[in-house]
This record gives structure tokens, C-alpha cells and sequence, in this order.
């Protein structure tokens, strides 16, 4: 590495270049025998933050990968950085916020190991060895280098021995000593463990804040503990500060570094628009400290998919992201990071809040199709009173579940009928004029709509697509009923009907494809089935796509004993399957079950419906 060095000249040695003067009136010229040199001072070193330029996941798992993955992301010069090990990764992040400088965090590798670059990091190594066999150089002396950093503030432990040519400038334990090091005030703050992400990321850079780790209590009186980083902090929040100098060879260099620190200045923050997201994990707090010094926002998504939460639907529409950065594993691929934050940058919620269907709510439908009391309740009133009825029917399930619950309406939008009808598939298709009133009336009222198919002797997918116009509505979702699905020589009522599990994949693909597409929340796609033969390999559904929430839906009926059977038999035939759903027939059921016995079905059931 070549060598940078900018030292900031010291007041005194100003002070004695300006006592030496000129006769007033007299020309000087520097240099000359004589003449006065105007004292100097080293323009400010600055950080190159640059914006990525498309969205990105840094799918490293540790405080050092992803420290050094997006300094890499969001620098692309330094000549002022600051290194840190885990133990002092709050301190490090937020004196780096501080200076306007990034922040690594250096790991020694256990003694008797050689050092290896942390797999996460291996682009930029160049190759795991060099052509003599040697192990790959250590990750945070290379993105030194690769910034053309000249001089760096070490805190705690750090080990440097590979970055040649950089100064290293030893961080005082001692607060006031700190503070007189970056020429600043600094007022410490004690964080609680679990909370380092959130505390890095509210930091001010105009209102300097040293963060360290709260210590926990020895016992009830809140005496403290000292931490590993050399401070402790009681149970009130205040901290104190270990006496940095004792035994500590270092104490030298600390006292006098001063002279040896640059001046530096903050950068000017990349353009709006630029997101990281973060899962608030611990290791992520140097990752986040590197986004907010390049002048990106940071949001705090605790699972990982910004269409989680009311919270984070919000939070990610009030941000608008044009390029998002998600650290870790848990945001997938840049790909799925990308369809995930447009659609829950559409602010679009579902019924009972955020944009995912499953898990986390209750449904509590009723079942039928508009205008015909004989195939369910549905369709035993008008539309406005359907709508209260549903609400009512769901209200005694409130108090039985600690997930949200959300009324709904299953209705049969294609109806199995006894003869072929003109186009021969012996099924009597809705119009979605027909259908729309009550969808639109339900989504009024904050309730979930399920379209349910019939199809006869067509196919789900063709039909599905009659009900693309209402499958755009954010709060519709799709089932599938085999029961009415047949061949080409049966009939309703003759065979109960199947289908194989590639046409049910085929309707998965094209509903999902239609709802990244339209940056819609996520959809409940309802598998109804009594038998094992209505849907063989069920098991092997596709559920790779989280634009959809996938649901068996047991319709057994008659005595409990034998809905139990019917149960326990289709669950062990789809061990893959998440989501499952029963339903209560109110004339077939015997006896019916009230909502507290449905409710200690087990698993609990996600999806309730009555018919």
C-alpha cells in the first residue's frame, strides 16, 4: 500500500512561524531571508460516498463481512476510517458518524488460525490465495487499501498488523481524551443489548453521541459490571469510564495523537431515494453506520420482507425508495428485495394490516354465491347485509385468537351445474359485473374476498382468468374446489372430481406472476379437499412464491369424529403445507362445532368458513 500520511499541524508550531515578521510596507516573498510564511493548516480530509446504482442484498452474517461490504457498496475513497472489533462496534460506528469517516469491524481469527478473508467478502479478494499458495489477505487491510485510507483511529482491539502504511491512531477509553482526539464534544449514552441498530441509526451527526454497551446489573442495586469495551453503564443508563492509561502501552500514543489526526470534514450525502433496510441484528450496527454516513436512510424491517407490518408497508411508502440495500440473508435476493419493496411502497394494506395474508391473521368467511340461499349462507341475503353478517359471524372468534381477524366472504364465483350449457363445460360462470358489488362492499369494510371456481369440465386456470379484472383488487384472493373439476366423460354428482398437481402449480405461477406484476399484497390461493385422490401430491404444491399465501382447506362433513378423521389423514398426506383451513356446515355437521371447539382444532385453523 502506498503510503498517505496527513498530519495536522500542531497550534504551537503556528504559533512560532508567525513570530518571526516583516517591515510593515515591505514586499516578502516566501522563502526569502526574512519573511513571514502564512502558518498552514491541511485541508480537511473527505470521505467518496457513492449511491449503488441498483438494489442490492449483502447477504454476510457477520459485524465484519457486512461492515466491509458496504463500505465497499457506499465508498469508494477514505482517506480517513475508523476500525473496531464486535466488542467496541457501537463505539467505532457512531465516532465514524461523528467524523463522516466508514467503520470496519476487524475479527481476529482464533489463535493458531491462519487469517482468511470472511466468505462474504471473498470478491474482494481477488481469490481465496495468491499464486504461492498463501491464505487470502485479511478482508479489512484490503478495503483499507482499496479506499486509499492514510490514517486510521483504532478502537479497541483491533488487529492492523496487515495494513502497512496507514497510520494507526489508538482511540482513548477515556471520554474526555476521545473528545479531544476528534475535536468535539461527546456525550456518552448506554445502549441496551438488542437495541445497537436502532440506537446507531436515530444518531444526529450535528449532536455527537458516544454509544456504548449498556452493562447489565449485578443485582437489584444497578451496580454495574465493567463491559468488554472498557466502559460500564448502571441501570439508570449513565455510564463511567475505565481509566484507559493503566497498564495500557498504548497510553502514549493516545495522549499525543492529537498531532497525528487529521482534520476531516463530513461528505456531502449521496442524492435521496437510496434505502437500507436492516433487520436490526447486533452485527449490522457498523453496516448501518456506513449507510447513514453516505447519506442513506435506513429503515428497520425485522423479518426481512418490507410487506411485513402495517409498520413497515408505511415506513417503506413514506420513504419511496428508488435503490434499496438489505443486509443479510433474510431479505433473499435482490430480485425478490426489489418486487417486495415496490409493492409495499404502494402504502396498499389487507384487511388486519401489512401486506402479508398469512400467517399472523384468522379469516372467518361465509361461503356461498349471491342470490342463492341453497349453496350457503353467502347468498341468503343482500349485499349489505351479507357484509354485517360476516362481521357478525367473525366477532365471537376475537377473543379466541391473538392474531388479527379478519371477516370474509368465500364466494362461488363459477357454480358446478347439472347440465353442459352452452359452451359444454358444466359450470354456470358469474360475470364479474355480477360479482363486483359485494367484493367492492367488502372491501369497504375491511373484509377479505375469496373467489372460489367450479370449473366442470374446464380447466382452473382458464377460469381463473375470467376474474382477472377482480383478482387485481388487492383484497381478493382465489380457491380452487376439485371436487367440481372433471374429466371429459363425468359428470357433477356421478364422480367427485381431481386434479393433478401441475395444473394447481400452473395457477400458482400465473396468480403470483399477476400479483408481483401489479405490485398487489399477497394472496390466499385455497385448496379445497375431502379426499386424499382429489388432489394427488398436494404435498409437492409449489410454495416457493410468496406472492401467495397457500391453504388446505379440509371440507369434511358430518359426525366430529369423522371430520377429525378426515383432518388428521390430509395433514399426513401434505406434511409441506403451512396454512390449513376447516369449514362448519350448518345442516350436515353433526353436531356443528361453536367457535371456541373450532378453535382447539390442532393445528388452529387460519382460514374458518360456513356453509
Amino acid at each position: 500500500m502506498t503510503r498517505r500520511t496527513l498530519i495536522a499541524v500542531p497550534l504551537a508550531a503556528a504559533l512560532a512561524l508567525a513570530a518571526c515578521t516583516a517591515d510593515p510596507g515591505e514586499a516578502t516573498t516566501a522563502g526569502e531571508s526574512g519573511t513571514t510564511a502564512e502558518p498552514t493548516t491541511p485541508a480537511p480530509v473527505v470521505s467518496e460516498p457513492v449511491a449503488p446504482a441498483e438494489t442490492a442484498v449483502l447477504a454476510g452474517e457477520t459485524a465484519t463481512a457486512l461492515s466491509a461490504e458496504t463500505s465497499r457498496t457506499f465508498f469508494a475513497a477514505a482517506p480517513l476510517a475508523v476500525v473496531g472489533t464486535p466488542e467496541t462496534a457501537l463505539q467505532a460506528s457512531s465516532l465514524a458518524l461523528t467524523l463522516g469517516a466508514p467503520v470496519l469491524i476487524d475479527e481476529p481469527a482464533p489463535a493458531g488460525d491462519e487469517p482468511a478473508a470472511d466468505s462474504a467478502t471473498a470478491d474482494a479478494t481477488d481469490g481465496a490465495a495468491d499464486q504461492d499458495g498463501d491464505a487470502a489477505p485479511d478482508a479489512t487491510a484490503q478495503e483499507l487499501d482499496r479506499l486509499g485510507t492514510a490514517t486510521v483511529i483504532a478502537v479497541g482491539d483491533a488487529d492492523l498488523a496487515g495494513s502497512e502504511g496507514v497510520d494507526v491512531v489508538p482511540a482513548p477509553a477515556d471520554e474526555q481524551a476521545l473528545a479531544e482526539l476528534v475535536g468535539t464534544d461527546l456525550t456518552a449514552q448506554a445502549v441496551p443489548e438488542g437495541e445497537e441498530v436502532a440506537a446507531v441509526a436515530a444518531l444526529d451527526p450535528e449532536a455527537p453521541i458516544l454509544l456504548v454497551h449498556e452493562a447489565p446489573a449485578d443485582d437489584a442495586t444497578g451496580e454495574t459490571t465493567e463491559s468488554t469495551d472498557g466502559t460500564t453503564a448502571t441501570a439508570d443508563g449513565t455510564t463511567a469510564t475505565a481509566d484507559a492509561a493503566t497498564n495500557d502501552p498504548t497510553q502514549e500514543a493516545s495522549t499525543s495523537a492529537a498531532a497525528a489526526l487529521p482534520p476531516s470534514e463530513r461528505p456531502e450525502p449521496i442524492a435521496d431515494g437510496v434505502v437500507v433496510m436492516s433487520t436490526g441484528e447486533t452485527v449490522q450496527a457498523a453496516a448501518v453506520a456506513n449507510a447513514r454516513t453516505a447519506g442513506a436512510a435506513v429503515q428497520l424491517v425485522p423479518t426481512g420482507d418490507p410487506r411485513a407490518s402495517s409498520q413497515t408497508v408505511q415506513e417503506t411508502a413514506a420513504n419511496a425508495p428508488e435503490v434499496v440495500v438489505g443486509l443479510g440473508p433474510a431479505f433473499g435476493d435482490a430480485g425478490t428485495l426489489a418486487w417486495r419493496t415496490s409493492t409495499a411502497a404502494t402504502g396498499t394494506e389487507l384487511p388486519g394490516g401489512g401486506q402479508l395474508a398469512l400467517p399472523g391473521k384468522t379469516y372467518v368467511a361465509l361461503y356461498g354465491t349471491p342470490g342463492s340461499g341453497a349453496l350457503g349462507v353467502l347468498g341468503e341475503q343482500d349485499v349489505p347485509a351479507t357484509v354485517q353478517r360476516a362481521a357478525e359471524h367473525a366477532e365471537p372468534y376475537r377473543a379466541l385468537t391473538d392474531t388479527q381477524l379478519v371477516p370474509a366472504l368465500e364466494i362461488i364465483a363459477s357454480v358446478a351445474s347439472a347440465g353442459a350449457g352452452e359452451d359444454g363445460n358444466y359450470s354456470a360462470e358469474r360475470s364479474v359485473d355480477q360479482l363486483r358489488p359485494l367484493v367492492e362492499a367488502a372491501h369497504e369494510n375491511g373484509q377479505y374476498v375469496v373467489l372460489d371456481l367450479q370449473p366442470g369440465r374446464t380447466d382452473f386456470l382458464t377460469q381463473a382468468k375470467r376474474y382477472e379484472e377482480l383478482l387485481k383488487l388487492p383484497n381478493v384472493g382465489l380457491a380452487l374446489d376439485p371436487e367440481w373439476r372433471l374429466r371429459p366423460d363425468q359428470v357433477h354428482l356421478r364422480q367427485i372430481g381431481q386434479v393433478d398437481v401441475a395444473e394447481v402449480n400452473r395457477v400458482v405461477t400465473w396468480l403470483a406472476d399477476l400479483t408481483r406484476a401489479n405490485n398487489l399484497p399477497q394472496k390466499i390461493l385455497v385448496l379445497h379437499q375431502f379426499q386424499v385422490r382429489m388432489i394427488p401430491g398436494v404435498n409437492e404444491v409449489d410454495q416457493s412464491r410468496s406472492e401467495l399465501a397457500v391453504l388446505v382447506h379440509v371440507d369434511g362433513q358430518g359426525a366430529q369424529g369423522d371430520k377429525q378423521t378426515t383432518w388428521r389423514t390430509l395433514r399426513g398426506n401434505a406434511p409441506n403445507v403451512r396454512h390449513w383451513g376447516w369449514k362448519n356446515f350448518y345442516d350436515e355437521d353433526v353436531p356443528m362445532l361453536t367457535p371456541e371447539q373450532t378453535m382447539q382444532v390442532e393445528p388452529r385453523p387460519a382460514f374458518i368458513s360456513y356453509q
